[in-house]
């Protein structure tokens, strides 16, 4: 079949990397794609959210499958655009509806659905602009640190945690009456803090059947031992040492099961990955978020160490089979490490040639903020490439990824030397 992947950055060429592999895929389709998904895949420069254009590919292209990379098209709701729309409702999207995308698209949505099914998460109160002395009020209620989360799509900004009260106060005020992150922060929820190691789990549904895939940990601070500025993610660890076999039967049973269930009781129609951030208390999981599509750096990781034709995976989801498919993981640990631009999360210039890729031994390099010109290949963004490495044990990859990092080069090039730090 002729498959389209929407986006551009590590995760769709992961993505496009792993789909290529199948016997099942005939034409793959990147849009609008990067360097990397170029070398596999034929780039269409598109917007994810121009539906009307992404209908045209799918329509000139006999294109059967569509995979969602990032949020932003779910959000909007493009696999219910496909259903509505008669020449595309047998076109398989994989990716939510609208309705089920909400557990991403608002904090509060996704807050009130982890208390109404019960599954563990943090004490909360949601506040806007009119309700802004409320919040101070709640804020006095809590202990330090103060998280502040904007209620939609921040493309990963939306997220403060402060030490001093009067700060808090301060961010609150910009964040809602200042529009600090525009329609984003019309809403803010702020909840308790919960103080442990973050992980994330990933979870095919179908919505019906359920499979978990691989944990991941990735590492969102600029600097070492996780300081600085967040960013996308810097690195990325599978599987995570510490979810041992107990610790993972308490996430089933206390947060899988209850989402996929809860997702259907709720009639949130769901096909496509469950991205459940997770934060290990004591020895207890408690949901930090939801997203609605592979993370990134994390896909980095997780799908390397799939063996599973993945094309076989996500026609099981488009035909509620999932049940049917026994997943396939590789023993091995798989490591990434990211490669940003000099600046990034701040400003940062872009067109940098990179060179080095030619030499890389024993990893696979995907590229993110990286785009071809005039034959050579040039920073795009802020995260430029991921290393990603496999290893006996996570110690072994990550050790892989550093020895090849030192063989690329571009102008201002940045990347963390101690992704992993926290797991010894």
């Amino acid at each position: 079949m002729n498959i389209l992947v929407l986006g551009s950055g590590g995760r769709e060429h992961t993505i496009a990397w792993k789909l290529a592999q199948s016997d099942n895929c005939r034409n793959l389709y990147v849009a609008p794609g990067n360097s990397g998904t170029a070398s596999i895949a034929t780039n269409v420069p598109v917007n994810v959210t121009d539906f009307k254009a992404i209908k045209e590919i799918v329509l000139n292209n006999n294109i059967a499958m569509v995979v969602v990379g990032p949020e932003d098209p779910l959000v909007q709701g493009i696999h219910d655009f496909f259903l509505e729309d008669e020449a595309l409702k047998n076109v398989a999207v994989i990716g939510p509806q609208k309705a089920a995308a909400e557990l991403e698209g608002s904090k509060e949505f996704a807050k009130e659905f982890l208390y109404k099914h019960n599954i563990p998460t943090a004490a909360y109160k949601s506040f806007n602009a009119e309700t802004v002395e409320d919040g101070y009020a709640f804020l006095e209620t809590l202990k330090p640190p103060y998280v502040l989360k904007a209620d939609g799509l921040a493309a990963g900004k939306g997220v403060v945690i402060l030490e001093d009260i009067n700060e808090a106060k301060t961010e609150l005020k910009a964040m809602l009456v200042d529009a600090k992150f525009g329609n984003a922060s019309t809403k803010v929820v702020i909840e308790e803090f919960l103080d442990g190691i973050e992980l994330s789990c990933f979870v095919l549904t179908d919505g019906k059947n359920y499979k978990i895939l691989p944990t991941a940990k990735d590492y969102k601070r600029i600097g070492e031992g996780d300081t600085g500025l967040n960013t996308g993610g810097m690195g990325a660890v599978s599987p995570v040492p510490f979810a041992d076999g107990t610790f993972m039967a308490k996430i089933k049973d206390r947060i899988v099961e209850p989402t996929i269930n809860g997702l259907q009781k709720d009639n949130l129609p769901y096909k496509g990955f469950v991205f459940i951030g997770l934060i290990k208390v004591g020895n207890d999981p408690y949901v930090i978020e939801y997203n609605v599509r592979l993370g990134d750096p994390e896909t980095e990781v997780v799908l390397p160490r799939l063996k599973n034709d993945l094309v076989e995976v996500f026609q099981a989801i488009a035909n509620q089979t999932l049940d049917t498919i026994t997943i396939e993981i590789d023993e091995r640990a798989a490591t990434t490490i990211m490669l940003v631009s000099g600046g990034y999360p701040e400003a940062y210039e872009k067109g940098k040639e990179i060179s080095g890729l030619d030499a890389i031994e024993g990893s696979i390099v995907f590229h993110a903020g990286a785009q071809e010109k005039d034959g050579k290949i040039v920073t795009s963004g802020g995260r430029v490439m991921a290393v990603t490495s496999y290893g006996e044990t996570y110690k072994e990859a990550i050790k892989k990824s550093y020895q090849n990092i030192e063989k690329l080069h571009f102008d201002k090039m940045n990347y963390r030397n101690d992704i992993g730090f926290d797991l010894s």
